[in-house]
C-alpha cells in the first residue's frame, strides 16, 4: 500500500512551506509569461532561454515541495516523476529550439500532458491525506493535459506561435495562487481552532 495515503495530515509548518512556494510559482509564471508573450512571434536566443528556464525553475519548485513532503512523509513519486520529467523537457526544449516553433510546441505539449496528469494525481493524495487547497492543483492538472494537446494540434498550424504558453503559464500560476491563499485561510482557520 501507497504510504502517502496512509500517512498523517500535514502539519502546519509544511502547509506554510508549500503556501510560500505557491506564492513563488505564481510570480514567476506571471513575470514568465509577460516575457514570453513580448517574444511570441519569433525564436529568438532570448525566448529560446526563456522556454528552457520554465521546465528548470519547475526542477527546482520540485526539489523544494519534495524536501516539504519528505519531512511530512507526503506523496513524493509524483514529485519525483515531476522534477524528472522536467529535467528530460529542458533538454527537449533546448534541441527543439534549433527547429522551430512547431518542434516547441510538440515538446512543451507533451510536457503539459504528462506534467498535468501528475500534478493530478499529487493534489488529489494532499487532498486525501487532508490537505487543503488542492481543489485548484487538481483542476490545473485536468486543465494542462487538455492544453498539452491542443499545443500539439496548433505546432501543424502554419500560424503557430508561442503565444499561447504565455497564457497556459499565467492560468497555471493564478491556480498556485488560489492555492496559497486556501491554504492561508486553512492556517488561519486552524489557529483558531487550536486556540478554543
Amino acid at each position: 500500500m501507497d504510504s502517502s495515503i496512509t500517512a498523517p495530515a500535514p502539519s502546519r509548518t509544511d502547509t506554510a512551506t508549500l503556501r510560500r512556494l505557491y506564492f513563488l510559482r505564481f510570480a514567476f509564471a506571471a513575470v514568465w509569461a509577460v516575457l514570453v508573450f513580448a517574444t511570441a512571434r519569433t525564436l529568438s536566443p532570448l525566448s529560446a532561454t526563456l522556454l528552457v528556464l520554465y521546465p528548470l525553475f519547475d526542477v527546482a519548485c520540485a526539489v523544494a515541495d519534495l524536501r516539504s513532503a519528505k519531512a511530512d512523509q507526503g506523496p513524493v513519486r509524483g514529485l519525483y516523476a515531476n522534477a524528472a520529467l522536467s529535467t528530460l523537457t529542458a533538454a527537449g526544449l533546448v534541441a527543439a529550439a534549433a527547429s522551430g516553433i512547431p518542434a516547441v510546441l510538440r515538446v512543451w505539449g507533451a510536457w503539459a500532458v504528462v506534467a498535468g496528469a501528475v500534478q493530478l494525481v499529487v493534489g488529489a493524495l494532499r487532498r486525501r491525506r487532508g490537505m487543503t487547497g488542492q481543489w485548484p492543483m487538481i483542476l490545473s492538472g485536468a486543465i494542462s493535459t487538455f492544453a498539452g494537446a491542443s499545443f500539439v494540434a496548433q505546432a501543424a498550424k502554419a500560424n503557430a506561435s508561442l503565444g499561447s504558453l504565455a497564457g497556459y503559464a499565467f492560468l497555471g500560476g493564478v491556480f498556485f495562487l488560489i492555492s496559497a491563499l486556501r491554504l492561508g485561510r486553512a492556517d488561519r482557520t486552524d489557529r483558531v481552532l487550536s486556540r478554543t
